[in-house]
């Protein structure tokens, strides 16, 4: 038995409400509603990150031999993704790695690919981590429709709490929904050309050839996961299928989250997972040039993943931010006095040599003492024993606020920047910047923990690291 083992999502706490699209206030005239933003220093990088923690929560990372990354919003032409998310985890150096990318489907693709590779017996765990951050034109239709989000799965062979049973896919040639190279936002052929030739007709054709193949009824599954453009266009397709669109679909989720990409099948799947009685079967269908399908079925293992910070958290956990300029700022699409992207970059020098502490967040324990500290230093400041250290992870702990303060004149996005001192759980002492958080929440000894964000992004490459956010 093949299937997802542990499963995990991110919902960044930012919340843009329609009414304030276009630089209304909240009840503007734009309806009820919102979408999920990422913060200035989140993407689909550090989202993916995310996720993948909270999927691998509780699980020794070392049994992880793969992982597949699928964004259609990577900020890289020419660099793996896959890599940097491995490295951010922890994982083993000796893992595998890939990117999937070009399609929204490919969030579904890459879970179809570790199924096979543990079916083959290349890998027993694999980790896939869909996220996206797509680029909209500021006030057009598609910055309403999108969201921003990841999901991630664990595929393996023990303790399965959803069974790969089936599958089923078709390719497509459709110019419906495209960006080029050279293209700064996400662009699309008319809206009804795009749902009627495009999504509708394939997604019903993948579905209908799945129900053949399987010989199955419609009122076998439990819930029909499918991806959709809009908040409207899988009622189509549950009616020329057979599924109950009421009772059976599981809810899209526009008005609170947004079609996350290439990671919007695999949030809704999570999604389903959280709700999914054992015995029961769920019939998963994706689409982006062609389609895909495929039967999961639930065993009793899906009641131990039930996981306090599931996705309803993440879309509970929410901050309103009405503030469209602001918002404008974040993704860099009006100009400003705060361009993140000028100067040299990162030193590829530097970044190597710091490799484990910035991306892994990688504290030493003496060994001699038992002192932690961070960055890496030769010799002990308690106990001065030299060269005796063990690597140890951090990012998995928490720990609270020594001091801190507000920067007014950081050319931070969001002034002000909060810059804070903080002790690790275990005694190690960090310098960090402080995000998802405003300035009247900071107080000493605050409760935090850490998440992988964007520094900053100079000569056109993102500088990635650490940073702490208040236990919510």
């Amino acid at each position: 038995m093949v299937g997802i083992t542990s499963y995990g999502a991110y919902v960044p706490m930012l919340r843009l409400p329609f009414g304030a699209i276009g630089g209304g206030g909240r009840q503007a005239g734009g309806g009820s509603g919102e979408r999920a933003i990422a913060y200035f220093d989140e993407d689909a990088v550090t989202m993916a990150v995310a996720a993948g923690a909270n999927c691998l929560e509780g699980i020794d990372r070392a049994l992880v031999d793969g992982v597949l990354f699928a964004s259609t919003s990577y900020p890289y032409k020419e660099k793996q993704a896959a890599s940097v998310v491995a490295k951010a985890l922890d994982l083993r150096r000796d893992v595998a790695t890939a990117d999937f990318a070009d399609s929204v489907r490919a969030g579904t693709t890459a879970l179809r690919a570790a199924a096979d590779a543990v079916k083959a017996g290349s890998a027993r765990h694999v980790l896939v981590v869909a996220s996206d951050c797509r680029p909209a034109a500021p006030r057009s239709a598609l910055e309403r429709n999108f969201g921003d989000g990841a999901a991630a799965f664990l595929v393996g062979a023990d303790a399965v709490a959803a069974t790969i049973e089936q599958q089923y896919a078709i390719a497509d040639e459709l110019i419906d929904v495209w960006r080029m190279e050279s293209d700064r936002f996400v662009r699309a052929w008319e809206d009804r050309f795009v749902v009627e030739h495009g999504y509708t007709s394939n997604t019903v054709e993948v579905i209908k050839g799945l129900l053949a193949k399987t010989g199955l009824s419609p009122q076998a599954f439990a819930k029909l996961v499918v991806y959709t453009p809009d908040a409207r266009s899988w009622m189509a397709v549950a009616r020329a299928t057979g599924f109950d669109a009421k009772t059976q679909v599981q809810a899209p989720l526009f008005g609170q989250l947004g079609n996350t990409g290439a990671a919007f099948a695999p949030m809704l799947l999570v999604a389903a997972l959280e709700e999914a009685k054992p015995g029961s079967q769920l019939l998963v269908a994706n689409y982006g040039d062609g389609a895909d399908a495929c039967v999961f079925g639930v065993t009793d293992h899906v009641s131990a993943l039930r996981r306090k910070r599931g996705l309803v958290w993440h879309l509970q956990r929410r901050t309103e931010f009405s503030d469209y300029d602001k918002y404008l700022n974040f993704r860099n699409l009006q100009a400003s006095d705060v361009d993140r992207r000028a100067g040299q970059g990162l030193s590829a020098t530097v970044h190597f040599r710091d490799r484990d502490e910035d991306i892994s967040f990688h504290g030493h324990r003496c060994r001699r003492c038992g002192t932690e500290q961070f960055p890496f230093q030769r010799v002990c400041f308690a106990c001065f024993a030299r060269d005796e250290f063990d690597a140890v992870r951090l990012s998995d702990r928490q720990g609270k606020v020594l001091s801190f303060t507000f920067d007014f004149f950081a050319g931070s996005p969001d002034p002000p920047l909060v810059v804070t001192g903080a002790e690790v759980d275990g005694g190690a002492r960090v310098y960090l910047q402080m995000t998802d958080v405003r300035p009247k929440e900071v107080k000493l000894d605050l409760p935090v923990e850490f998440t992988f964000r964007k520094i900053h992004e100079y000569g056109g490459t993102p500088n990635y690291f650490w940073k702490c956010t208040p236990v919510r």
